[in-house]
């Protein structure tokens, strides 16, 4: 009932990135992250996407992937051809040694015919080397995709990206070889006061998603907001003036697991790492009864993953990377993560 009456006082901001599985609990790993006011999108790992529309592919500027599996990078291929003839600059980010992957992916094949593309193509590809040091390699279509020379930067506590709208972290954790976690944090999520609009004589319209960017971007008060009126030339109005109709909340945190061993060492880093995400999407590739076989496969189990998430004071678990072998006991699966999940929660 509180909510209700909230929604009566508040034109409700919906969060701004919305992330889905794209091949289920079972398929390759891969989550599409969609923009909710631009046209541009992030991939967590990129297995298999042949079942994403075009037009969705060719939104993805960020691709974040934990390691060069062929489940979490075979997807690359399809980015690449979907690409190419477009206008078109991608971030990479992955583990160390990630640049020469996609430098040998690039070199499958044969550009020589590149000079007469009207468009280019540009991937940046970063390489966490350490909590606090990236490398970057930039590939360009119009070069035949050489490696140009790498440029190093610090960072600070594994942050990757750190833009206007949101930032993105990782985790170097142990598969055998290094493996990424993440976790995108939204910058902020901006809800416009509906009965403010109304004592001043502002409308709802189109000019609130102009506000909340502003907001979001931390513009200077001078900044200018139009705003359209019906049957009225539209107003160019300070920033300033304005912001007394929103309130500003922590923006929404995603993170994701995939591909590490059950070590007190990955727990602890998961578990910094992802604390207090809205939504975690975890791996859980064995059932609890198979721990031996996760352990050697240095994958995470379903109470593994349970356990983790709360640890981590996590609001929702989306469990996925489920091994062929429990096909037909997704039910199984899920309730095993959320036994863990739940136990000893108020």
């Amino acid at each position: 009932m509180h909510l209700g009456l909230l929604q009566h006082r508040i034109v409700v901001m919906r969060p701004l990135f919305h992330p889905s599985l794209v091949n289920g609990r079972y398929g390759d790993p891969t989550v599409y992250v969609e923009t909710l006011f631009e046209k541009r999108s992030l991939l967590f790992d990129i297995g298999e996407i042949a079942s994403l529309a075009p037009r969705k592919i060719r939104r993805v500027d960020q691709v974040f992937v934990s390691h060069a599996h062929i489940d979490h990078f075979v997807g690359f291929d399809h980015l690449l051809r979907l690409l190419v003839g477009h206008e078109k600059s991608v971030q990479l980010f992955g583990p160390p040694g990630f640049a020469e992957h996609v430098f040998h992916k690039l070199q499958a094949y044969r550009w020589n015919l590149v000079e007469n593309y009207p468009c280019d193509l540009v991937f940046d590809v970063s390489e966490l080397e350490a909590e606090n040091s990236m490398s970057t390699t930039r590939f360009r279509l119009r070069k035949g995709f050489a490696a140009e020379p790498s440029v190093s930067r610090k960072t600070i506590a594994g942050v990757l990206c750190d833009e206007p709208t949101h930032r993105v972290s990782a985790a170097i954790l142990e598969h055998g070889t290094p493996c990424l976690a993440f976790a995108l944090q939204e910058a902020a999520h901006v809800n416009v006061w509906k009965n403010r609009l109304s004592e001043r004589g502002l409308p709802v319209g189109p000019w609130l998603l102009s506000l909340k960017k502003a907001v979001v971007e931390r513009r200077a008060d001078d900044h200018l907001i139009r705003i359209e009126e019906a049957a009225k030339s539209d107003r160019l109005v300070p920033l300033s003036s304005l912001r007394d109709l929103v309130t500003v909340t922590a923006g929404q945190k995603i993170a994701y697991v995939t591909d590490v061993a059950d070590t007190p060492a990955n727990r602890a880093a998961i578990v910094a790492l992802i604390q207090n995400a809205d939504i975690l999407f975890i791996e859980a590739a064995f059932a609890d009864a198979d721990a031996a076989i996760a352990k050697e496969r240095a994958h995470l189990t379903t109470t593994a993953a349970g356990e983790v998430a709360r640890e981590a004071n996590v609001r929702r678990v989306e469990p996925f990377h489920f091994s062929p072998r429990y096909a037909g006991e997704q039910e199984r699966m899920l309730a095993e993560v959320t036994a863990a999940f739940e136990a000893y929660r108020a």
